[in-house]
């Protein structure tokens, strides 16, 4: 799953995955549209369970800083392939 938030500058991305362990990853990617200006973070969570839980906690957190939601995808879409690769490409 993919979720990005948009700010008027600014960006979140979430992507839950699962690995080639099976191990669920919560990666965050964040920054200004526009610019390499940024970060990225990967943390494995203990289940699919809490991945979500993450998840909704970064949703409450990027609200309450007037980000809207932009995209929301599962990996398979088309939207969430692109947005899987323009992940990989970044450079932090």
């Amino acid at each position: 799953m993919i979720v990005r938030w948009e700010s008027n500058h600014d960006y979140v991305l979430v992507h839950v995955h699962q690995d080639m362990l099976g191990d669920w990853i919560f990666s965050r990617a964040w920054g200004q549209i526009g610019t390499q200006f940024g970060g990225l973070k990967h943390q494995v969570a203990g289940s699919h369970d809490q991945a979500m839980m993450w998840l909704e906690d970064v949703a409450n957190i990027q609200g309450a800083r007037g980000f809207h939601k932009v995209l929301e995808a599962s990996d398979e879409s088309p939207e969430g392939r692109d947005a899987v690769q323009q992940l990989s490409l970044l450079d932090f």
